[in-house]
């Protein structure tokens, strides 16, 4: 398998510390509001990462944190007058309601910041001790000159990163690109005792302790959005290195920007959609299937149009799935015949595509392609003369490749009631007994209630409206 990496800007095979395991790192969100689509991608993309890692048979050990304790977090709480801890409280909660909806799967471990306060005094005290950081009324800063790698992520040396960022004006630090480790506590915050007086931690710290605290020093994928490779990415280098002297993650993976209606998202251009906005309008999983739909690296233009267009390719793999499910229902038990075995070993083909697909730097955009053109095969061979083995190794097949996704899923959980059970037996009886009146005057009805029926060779089947 072969993974871009943003520290080497090239794509590496992926080759893991430990036979057969996988040390995951995935940056959480700051819970102090609904996440929003630009959350979403990188949530998706890298969800879909350990669970491609885990067919393949990795143990993945995935950590994924929430920072609990921000300057948001903080505002937040001021104006709706709770806690800092009641609103992330609040978030987390919201957040793993729209995990869920976007089919998003429980890290192992989901560390908050305020869980690992301890840890983090320590982590910073150490790097104190020597030389890294350094004291100033309370707030302690890391010496970006003393760690000499600084800017190999990002690609740049420290005069460059100084004369291109928009640099905190801050008299209290040594040089422009030193970074905040721990701040002094203001009125109004919480705070915790420190050897630096009462205060909390800053942002880029958090990811270093809790990575090292649940994977080890180094691990082998650290993965989140684009946008932050530098500086977070950049500043949890430069502390977990000089702390440790060993390499921090051997690959670092990043996804691309969204942009909505071709234009940057942001709350001052009115753009801005939460994912809980955008699930009053469509099913989550369609988001989940768009962003898929596109080679992570690439940025992608969301807009209702692309929704919609995600939404029509996803119900024609649900019709397929369900047009096959159905043919199944009516065969009779029988084996695979001799012109269905050299169609089994073309079927086979298709998994083969699909793992290249994903081999090549989890290319999901081609993977998609390859279930649309095993959903072709399917309708092409599969009909209601054919064995159910054959049928039932097609209908793996698709199973198998779309799980891997987390994709075409989804079971229809609203059983008909017994009213439209027998409203639809009753139809059944009244075209035999040729009343044609009444069976079209009970298909009407049943579209009324939202049920579409269609008559096939097989026998009448359904979907909702």
């Amino acid at each position: 398998m072969k993974l871009y990496n943003t520290l080497t800007r090239t794509k590496e095979e992926f080759v893991p510390l430990e036979e057969g395991k996988v040390k995951m790192y995935v940056c959480g969100p700051t819970v102090y509001n609904y996440i929003h689509i630009g959350n979403a991608r990188p949530f998706i993309i890298f969800d879909t990462l350990r669970r491609y890692l885990e067919y393949r048979g990795y143990d993945v050990t995935y950590v994924q944190n929430f920072t609990d304790v921000d300057d948001k977090i903080i505002k937040r709480g001021h104006e709706e007058h709770i806690s800092p801890e009641e609103v992330a409280n609040k978030y987390i909660e919201e957040y793993f309601e729209d995990a869920d909806g976007l089919g998003i799967k429980r890290a192992n471990v989901h560390p908050r910041v305020t869980d690992n306060i301890q840890e983090i005094i320590a982590f910073v005290k150490e790097l104190e001790d020597k030389g890294y950081a350094y004291e100033v009324n309370g707030d302690v800063y890391f010496d970006t000159k003393k760690f000499e790698g600084y800017g190999k992520l990002s690609k740049q040396n420290q005069d460059d990163l100084e004369a291109g960022a928009r640099i905190e004006v801050n008299s209290q630090k040594r040089h422009p690109m030193d970074f905040v480790l721990w701040k002094s506590k203001k009125e109004g915050e919480p705070g915790w005792q420190s050897p630096w007086g009462e205060g909390r931690p800053g942002w880029h710290i958090e990811c270093s302790v809790m990575s090292n605290r649940y994977l080890g020093e180094t691990i082998d994928i650290h993965a989140g959005g684009q946008d932050l490779a530098f500086p977070h990415h950049e500043n949890e280098i430069a502390q977990s290195e000089a702390k440790s002297g060993k390499t921090f993650s051997n690959y670092w993976v990043h996804n691309g920007y969204i942009n909505i209606n071709n234009e940057k998202m942001s709350k001052s251009k009115g753009n801005f959609f939460t994912v809980r906005d955008i699930s009053n309008s469509y099913d989550l999983e369609i988001v989940r299937f768009f962003m898929l739909s596109a080679h992570y690296r690439n940025p992608v233009n969301f807009s209702d149009e692309m929704l919609t267009q995600a939404k029509t390719a996803l119900e024609r793999l649900y019709n397929a799935k369900e047009k096959l499910e159905f043919t199944i229902s009516n065969l009779q038990e029988s084996s695979i015949t001799e012109d269905e075995k050299s169609l089994a070993i073309e079927l086979d083909g298709f998994r083969a595509k699909f793992i290249n697909a994903m081999e090549d730097d989890i290319n999901t955009a081609d993977a998609i392609s390859v279930i649309f053109e095993l959903s072709r095969f399917i309708n092409t061979n599969v009909d209601e003369k054919s064995s159910l083995e054959f049928a039932k190794k097609c209908l793996d097949e698709f199973n198998e490749l779309t799980s891997v996704l987390n994709i075409v899923n989804k079971k229809n959980d609203d059983m008909l009631d017994e009213e439209i059970e027998n409203l639809i037996q009753k139809r059944v009886d009244a075209k035999k007994n040729k009343d044609f009146k009444l069976a079209d005057d009970i298909r009407q009805e049943l579209l009324d209630k939202g049920i579409i029926l269609e008559d096939t060779r097989q026998g009448t089947k359904w979907k909702r409206a």
